[in-house]
């Protein structure tokens, strides 16, 4: 199993690239940036952490932005997002940026997708939260195209073009990983239909462990399993190694080098603990 760490990349908080130096120098095996272009002030709908939204989450840098930083500062480390929230991003851009990070890193970029959890930012963007998750195939479908043919085209109900050019093409082929974010109860259905792995928060109170089994039970292929939020504690990566994950991602707290370094301590005692293995 490996040990990655995710990070809202704030602009008041360490950089983007000396985080990832840092992480790389210090063994992990990936870094995952969050994405939210902006918060809405009306706060309608509901964030899952509780009353209070914490600041970082309209403080962060542009998620590609931050990603390149990463990944030019560092030569091993995976890099990614976790996660873009396609449905509130053009797909033709967005599938350029995606090439743009996995062709500069030389192919260690990891595309974590999902549709979010804020109404009132989709549709500050033009989405519809109703059929969020229809767009959300079809952009994915549609960058999927762009990345593999040299003409693209894609026609669709949300997304429509025709015979495009767009290079350059992503490094890994034929695209980098896509990891499909989300816990609700028809996840398992948008990882099998345009995934390669699964990225849920960890939250073994809701049953997230056990549906690893049922994904694979109906995968007609290898679908990887990648969780996000496991805290520093042997006991819940034990928990997670034996679910069969692949990777164990540790969420540090955006702000100064030193309590992220203090924080990467605690993740890195917990690993070492395990058995790093």
């Amino acid at each position: 199993m490996d040990f990655g760490i995710g990070y809202f990349p704030t602009h008041d908080g360490i950089g983007p690239g000396p985080l990832a130096k840092l992480v790389e120098e210090r063994g992990q095996e990936s870094l995952f940036f969050a994405e939210h272009t902006h918060i809405p002030a009306s706060r309608e709908s509901a964030w899952s952490g509780g009353d209070e939204l914490p600041q970082k989450y309209w403080h962060c840098y542009d998620l590609f932005v931050a990603l390149t930083a990463a990944a030019t500062a560092t030569t091993r480390l995976r890099v990614g997002s976790g996660v873009c929230l396609v449905v509130e991003r053009d797909p033709i851009i967005t599938a350029n940026e995606v090439a743009s990070v996995d062709h500069l890193s030389g192919g260690r970029f990891e595309f974590g997708v999902g549709a979010g959890w804020n109404r009132e930012e989709m549709r500050n963007h033009g989405t519809d939260p109703r059929t969020r998750m229809a767009l959300l195939r079809e952009r994915i479908e549609a960058m999927k195209a762009i990345w593999t043919q040299d003409e693209a085209s894609y026609a669709g109900e949300h997304v429509t073009f025709e015979r495009i050019l767009s290079y350059p093409k992503p490094a890994q082929r034929p695209h980098p990983p896509i990891l499909v974010g989300g816990e609700g109860p028809t996840v398992l259905d948008r990882v099998l239909a345009f995934g390669d792995a699964w990225f849920p928060n960890y939250r073994p109170e809701t049953g997230t462990l056990e549906r690893i089994a049922e994904l694979r039970a109906r995968a007609d292929r290898p679908v990887e399993v990648d969780l996000i939020g496991v805290p520093a504690d042997a006991r819940d990566l034990e928990r997670v190694r034996a679910a069969g994950a692949r990777r164990a991602i540790h969420w540090l707290p955006s702000g100064p080098r030193g309590p992220v370094e203090r924080a990467l301590e605690s993740w890195e005692s917990a690993i070492a603990e395990l058995g790093g293995g």
